[in-house]
């Protein structure tokens, strides 16, 4: 099956990574020098810059640019594609029907973890299109479909945004070691290996058990969590959920 992205951002290169071994892909955006930066990491994608009147007649459309800029992409577009696949944030399946002409349509919310193959993306929209939705996604790691766009726009906030918060706790604890005196270059090496380990314990394990197993009456482990409360750790993580998920159902509003 060929595919072609509509875009040349970094969640279009991420996706392109992950699906690159699987599928024969073109890469279609305005910038050329993203574009050939993109055939220099992978040579056997084809490139192309988006022309004014740019034909996806029946083409399998994985649609990849900013939510702000759908309209002016969008114009110009000519034909209708088979599926359109949208990982715009926010961005409405009634909104991608007024702009883009396609027999099916299924929106989805991948992560930049696409790139490795450990994205999980959630997806919705038309079911006569959700197996394959399912089967191209999987390339790229785990699928969750939902029956709602309002299912989606929370997943969004979770694995859309997820590992900007991810990241901020990563680089916060490798600082505190820092801090503490080790070497910048074994405490992120540490910081690594626990989030890897610790992603193979949530497949089987609920977080409070797992966070009660190393949590002794006394120890070190219950200081750092007592300081983590006096800072409402639970409290930020939750607000930053509720402030991503309104802000994709702002921007869908527009």
């Amino acid at each position: 099956m060929k595919l072609t992205l509509i875009g040349n951002g970094f969640m279009a290169q991420a996706l392109a990574r992950g699906l690159t071994n699987s599928f024969e892909l073109e890469i279609i955006g305005r910038d050329i020098k993203k574009l050939q930066e993109i055939k220099n990491q992978l040579p056997e994608i084809e490139i192309k810059v988006l022309s004014d009147s740019e034909d996806i007649s029946a083409k399998n459309i994985i649609f990849c640019v900013k939510p702000y800029a759908l309209q002016s992409v969008a114009a110009r577009l000519q034909g209708e594609a088979n599926i359109v696949f949208s990982i715009l944030a926010g961005t409405t399946l009634d909104t991608i029907k007024k702009q883009i002409k396609a027999k099916f349509y299924i929106r989805t919310m991948p992560n930049v973890a696409a790139s490795v193959s450990k994205s999980t993306t959630t997806i919705t929209g038309d079911k006569e299109a959700k197996n394959l939705a399912l089967e191209l996604f999987n390339h790229v790691g785990k699928t969750v479909w939902v029956e709602t766009e309002a299912q989606l726009d929370i997943a969004t906030a979770v694995a859309g945004s997820g590992p900007a918060f991810l990241c901020l706790i990563a680089e916060s604890l490798s600082d505190g070691a820092v801090k503490a005196g080790l070497q910048r270059s074994i405490s992120q090496e540490l910081v690594q290996g626990l989030f890897e380990g610790f992603a193979e314990l949530l497949n089987t394990n609920h977080p409070a058990i797992i966070k009660d197993s190393v949590m002794s009456p006394g120890g070190t482990t219950a200081a750092g969590v007592g300081k983590l409360e006096e800072g409402s750790v639970r409290d930020s993580m939750i607000k930053a959920i509720e402030a991503s998920h309104n802000k994709a159902i702002e921007i869908g509003k527009k």
